[in-house]
């Protein structure tokens, strides 16, 4: 565009240009950036925002990282790119090495893919693959819990909240899959008994028909910011092996260590028998995401009729995004999450409880790396977003949760003046 200026760019924007779910009859705010550090954004306008967000949880390290800006600059050296089909390379290797080391020792067989959503399907269409190659074709509906997210693609779409989710103007194009009541047991020990009945109810009744559980585990994402007790995890996980389903465990919001366990299902002591990671897998660089699966699934496929997973992207396992994310394995590694996430977790109790004493304030909850105030009514969103900025932090929220999710490595100070701003944010709302 010939005139840079900002208020330009902005209208050019606002006119062509659609965001995550907005109306470009009606948008919503926008902020132009020019550059981020660490954990600053700055605007084209000047003003410096602290991220209380990492880029939608996946910028872990922060932004403008050395190392992992030197691993994208000497992958370019060699490739930037070269098709899956066929051919491999050592970056794709290497994270695939990565991944099966850290995660449980059962996944042993690793399935790129571009993006959390596309993970999800291969994810669900392992599942039904695996039991067609059994001889047992029916089993193709999946299990999950109410207030679910998996994300935006069709298949990922069915296996959301049905009522609440964002999905619902496409439901009758949908497949048709199964929903459990979901768990409120946070902050305890055990499962909630009404909602494990209610699940084991329906998987036992169609137990003929259901390929596979999923389930984001721990903590439900975009479907409201729900957290429940590891117990109710390991009593499904029991369950599945009890009725002959599979379980898939989308980990794609919680995974490298955001919950204060490396994945989320760790803490259940449990193995899944298909893994889904994404976002933070790249340190919020590039898009990837994996499936990882079980030896148990991958030699059920590949021994029956139609042996080849039925799936492949363009950019499968892209060599530039698989450099990145072995250099942010690398670096997670390296660092100390474990004390920084539990430093975030105490420090976002300690400071958000405040927002209790504002009447707007229906609850507010806290795990890891994760901090959650929820609101009595939602939110306008063209009036709440602006107000963050003007108080010099990034918070995106939605519904009627504000919630942050920081990077790693944010400062106490900086993450002290992200919950002041909730706290002056919230105390507003009548």
């Amino acid at each position: 565009m010939k005139n840079h200026r900002p208020d330009n760019l902005i209208n050019f924007d606002k006119a062509h240009i659609w965001h995550p779910y907005t109306s470009l009859n009606h948008p919503s705010p926008v902020f132009a950036v020019e550059s981020a550090s660490g954990v600053r954004i700055k605007l084209s306008d000047g003003r410096e925002l602290i991220d209380g967000m990492s880029s939608w949880w996946a910028a872990i390290h922060g932004y403008n990282h050395p190392q992992l800006n030197n691993a994208i600059e000497q992958q370019l050296k060699s490739m930037a790119h070269v098709m899956f089909g066929g051919l491999t390379h050592l970056p794709a290797i290497e994270l695939a090495k990565k991944l099966i080391d850290i995660t449980h020792p059962d996944l042993q067989h690793v399935f790129f893919a571009d993006s959390g959503s596309v993970a999800v399907e291969v994810a669900i269409k392992m599942a039904i693959q695996y039991w067609a190659s059994k001889k047992q074709p029916n089993k193709q509906r999946l299990l999950t819990i109410r207030n679910s997210y998996h994300g935006d693609t069709f298949g990922a779409m069915a296996v959301c909240d049905p009522d609440n989710g964002m999905h619902h103007l496409f439901s009758d194009v949908l497949a048709k899959h199964l929903f459990a009541k979901s768990p409120d047991c946070f902050g305890q020990q055990q499962a909630d008994a009404d909602a494990l009945e209610d699940f084991e109810k329906l998987l036992s009744q169609n137990q003929n028909s259901i390929a596979a559980v999923i389930l984001e585990p721990i903590v439900q994402g975009a479907g409201g910011m729900r957290f429940y007790s590891a117990d109710y995890l390991k009593q499904v996980s029991l369950l599945c092996k009890q009725y002959d389903s599979l379980l898939i465990l989308d980990e794609i919001a919680t995974g490298f260590g955001r919950t204060g366990s490396l994945f989320a299902y760790e803490q259940a002591g449990i193995a899944p028998d298909i893994l889904c990671v994404g976002k933070a897998l790249t340190g919020g660089y590039l898009s990837l995401a994996a499936t990882l699966c079980s030896s148990k699934v991958a030699n059920g496929i590949g021994q029956g009729e139609h042996p080849v997973l039925m799936h492949g992207p363009t950019f499968m396992a892209n060599p530039l995004a698989c450099a990145v994310a072995n250099a942010s394995l690398e670096l997670l590694a390296e660092s100390t999450w474990q004390a920084n996430v539990k430093k975030i977790e105490q420090q976002l109790k300690d400071e958000l409880n405040d927002c209790l004493q504002c009447p707007s304030v229906k609850g507010v909850r806290v795990m890891g790396a994760i901090g959650v105030v929820e609101l009595h009514n939602p939110i306008d969103i063209h009036w709440i977003q602006p107000r963050f900025v003007e108080l010099g932090v990034w918070v995106r929220p939605f519904s009627n949760l504000v919630y942050v999710m920081p990077p790693y490595i944010i400062e106490a100070d900086d993450l002290s003046k992200v919950t002041s701003a909730i706290h002056q944010v919230v105390s507003e709302i009548r």
